[in-house]
């Protein structure tokens, strides 16, 4: 076994022991090269259960959070899937792995290529990219089965509700402060929506529009 490949079973270890129970999305998080997703400084510590700067200010969630995450949604391999906040590409990296399609959307120029490069290097082909205001969802391609919302805002915005299959699943972290945030699953269900929270979460937040040097191009 590679020094890699040891460091990633010791961190689905640690994920086993915290609760993450769904065989597939251990699979995901063993066999997708973290190292791959973070800035050459951190490569050292890109198996660790951290969260790392990314840059623009954004992070690379803590293995765990993105594990909790992707068992909450209860994906499986025949659903469409929305991640509101690409980043560096990890989180769609390991959902690519457990659905049929997923559509990714973030407002950073720069961190969508590196993301884009990214799947291109590793041939994710499932996955569709879009540089945008990730409030206002992707209308064009709903409804979606699940989900995914990896910043942290105010309340849910409704057009990701609107965007929501009948009986899909959407998790996202809410709150405006980052030391009161909740992760939260909703379930769409005929009557409306059911929301549980799934505890307490830190998450940089949702930012409506796009940076001012990108809106003006």
């Amino acid at each position: 076994m590679t020094p890699t490949a040891q460091k990633a079973a010791r961190l689905v270890q640690e994920l086993r022991r915290s609760g993450i129970s769904d065989e597939r999305v251990l699979a995901a998080m063993e066999r997708v090269p973290r190292e791959l997703f973070v800035p050459p400084a951190f490569a050292d510590q890109a198996w660790e259960n951290v969260a790392l700067p990314i840059g623009h200010g954004q992070t690379i969630s803590q293995p765990f959070v993105v594990a909790l995450m992707t068992q909450a949604l209860e994906v499986g391999e025949r659903m469409k899937v929305l991640e509101i906040g690409t980043g560096c590409g990890y989180q769609a990296a390991i959902l690519a792995r457990l659905c049929r399609r997923v559509f990714t959307i973030e407002r950073h120029r720069a961190l969508l290529k590196e993301a884009e490069a990214r799947f291109a290097q590793l041939r994710i082909h499932n996955i569709t990219v879009r540089f945008g205001d990730g409030t206002k969802g992707w209308p064009e391609q709903a409804p979606f089965d699940r989900i995914i919302v990896t910043a942290a805002a105010k309340t849910l915005p409704d057009p990701l509700l609107e965007e929501l299959a009948p009986g899909g699943i959407l998790v996202a972290p809410v709150g405006e402060e980052r030391r009161d945030q909740e992760l939260l699953r909703v379930r769409r269900v005929e009557t409306g929506f059911i929301s549980e929270s799934l505890g307490a979460v830190r998450f940089v937040p949702l930012v409506a529009g796009l940076p001012r040097k990108a809106a003006g191009r």
